[in-house]
């Protein structure tokens, strides 16, 4: 039975104010997105004849993506429209610094700090149903087989017709009423998962530790992915996979990477497949495994936890032409990029592949379809559009492509302390009166020399550390032995050990 832990309140601005994120943009980046303008309003593909949905938690107002699929015989035709940044942003005035400053839009459980100020990210940029929007419209005809056969990327207007959210897109499928704009997306979803599993690409389909507030009280659930979302992210991964082509190919750009896994993290999957009695069958992929595992299963989620090993060392990489010549090296007194962001490709523009692929995804891949929350995107689409168009890259993005990878990994560990510090809060506050109590737990991790054990609660949506050496998918009972709220610490012990006094 589900335990229910709740609190009243909880200070989510005192974890802001510590980690220096505010809503404060400065008085001129702050009228820029008051008073945007669009700068390619000459120059856009009327698109408001496709009926465009939108598909986004209930709550969102920053709408990046709006969709309209359809079958194309035996494959699909996608149209995936993005919201055009670039065109309401002017480059390297104050909005763009201070975008830059940020890098990211940061979540916390009572509201979100944007990465541009909410009249330009949930006004005028952002894709709301029955509003005419700027957009990059990526057109993308895939085959029978999964794979794209034609990538077509223009700025033009478009304008969404509903705004979905992801349970009720599951619910409709299920029901077979969903929007006809959107009738084909779980037949196009499976197949593209398909595709990417018999590639090799690995997924860690984990449920998210959402804190919630419910009736005026705060609380802490597990929230499993709706197969909504695995179709919507099917569309986003594909696009982010042309992208990364077309960039790769011209041999300028910025791409997300991913070195392939430690065969170190590889054993230590399979070794707690075999602790939990999971059995791997010979001749299936790591990615293979994890998808076939059972959503429901407490052992699914210290196996899909024990994977996260494998997608260690993520990051950014700068592509560039050396026939440019102006990002060769680098001046640190400058701030210029270390030599290991970028890229120099060959003379005939075709990279070494090594170093630009994303493991996870099996193939090349790159940020572009989050320019309202994420700072690459916006940069990475620009790159897209003047390649694909025959036209230079333009100066603006050229000069800030180098110091891109600095700025982002700068905001991905913010962001990931800015969850990891609401959590850790939230845990500490609605555990803090249950000191003694003994609670049923799965071990997600061992302990090692730099951290305890983690366990996860079964009855209580709750990750913390184990004092003792128990093993990976091991059930047990654990004693809650801390949770103190000023520290932001919760630690349990096997519950037949004895607490320490």
């Amino acid at each position: 039975m589900q335990r229910i832990l709740s609190a009243p309140d909880l200070d989510f601005d005192a974890v802001r104010t510590e980690l220096g994120i505010s809503e404060d943009y400065g008085a001129a980046a702050q009228d820029e997105a008051d008073h945007p303008a669009d700068r390619w309003s000459a120059d856009r593909e009327d698109r408001t004849d496709l009926p465009f949905v939108t598909i986004d938690p209930p709550t969102s107002m920053d709408l990046d993506q709006a969709v309209h699929i359809v079958a194309d015989g035996d494959g699909f035709l996608v149209n995936y429209a993005i919201a055009d940044v670039a065109a309401l942003v002017e480059p390297e005035r104050a909005l763009d610094q201070e975008s830059r400053r940020r890098g990211a839009t940061f979540y916390f459980p009572d509201r979100s700090v944007p990465l541009h100020p909410r009249s330009l990210s949930e006004g005028a940029g952002s894709l709301l149903p029955d509003q005419t929007r700027p957009c990059v419209l990526w057109t993308i005809r895939v085959g029978s087989d999964g794979a794209p056969v034609e990538v077509a990327v223009r700025r033009a207007t478009i304008r969404s017709v509903a705004k979905l959210d992801y349970a009720a897109v599951t619910e409709d499928a299920a029901a077979r009423r969903l929007h006809p704009s959107i009738a084909a997306l779980p037949a196009f979803g499976a197949l593209r998962q398909r595709v990417a599993l018999a590639r090799g690409a690995v997924e860690l389909d984990l449920p998210d530790q959402e804190v919630v507030r419910d009736d005026g009280r705060w609380t802490l659930r597990l929230a499993p992915h709706t197969e909504a979302d695995m179709w919507n992210s099917q569309l986003s991964l594909l696009t982010g996979m042309c992208a990364g082509q077309i960039m790769a190919d011209a041999g300028v750009g910025l791409l997300r990477t991913l070195p392939p896994a430690d065969p170190r993290a590889v054993a230590a999957l399979r070794a707690a497949a075999v602790s939990l009695g999971v059995r791997w069958p010979d001749g299936v992929s790591v990615g293979e495994f994890l998808a076939g595992l059972p959503k429901d299963d407490p052992a699914t989620v210290a196996l899909m936890s024990a994977g996260a090993g494998l997608m260690r060392g993520a990051d950014y990489l700068v592509l560039d032409h050396p026939d440019r010549g102006d990002l060769v090296g680098g001046d640190p007194d400058r701030g210029d990029p270390a030599l290991g962001d970028v890229v120099l490709t060959s003379n005939d523009g075709r990279p070494s592949p090594d170093r630009m692929r994303h493991a996870a995804i099996a193939g090349l891949y790159a940020h572009v379809t989050a320019p309202l929350r994420r700072l690459g995107d916006r940069f990475a689409t620009e790159v897209c559009l003047a390649v694909t168009s025959g036209q230079p890259v333009p100066d603006w993005v050229s000069r800030a492509l180098p110091t891109l990878p600095k700025l982002l990994r700068s905001a991905d560990a913010l962001a990931a302390t800015a969850d990891r510090v609401s959590i850790d809060l939230t845990e500490a506050v609605l555990l803090a009166s249950r000191v003694g109590e003994t609670f049923e737990a799965v071990v997600l991790h061992a302990a090692t020399e730099h951290r305890p054990a983690q366990v996860f609660l079964t009855d209580v949506a709750v990750i913390a550390p184990c004092e003792g050496d128990p093993l990976p998918g091991q059930r047990l009972a654990v004693t809650l032995e801390v949770a103190d709220p000023s520290s932001r610490t919760v630690r349990f012990v096997p519950a037949d050990r004895p607490r320490t006094p």
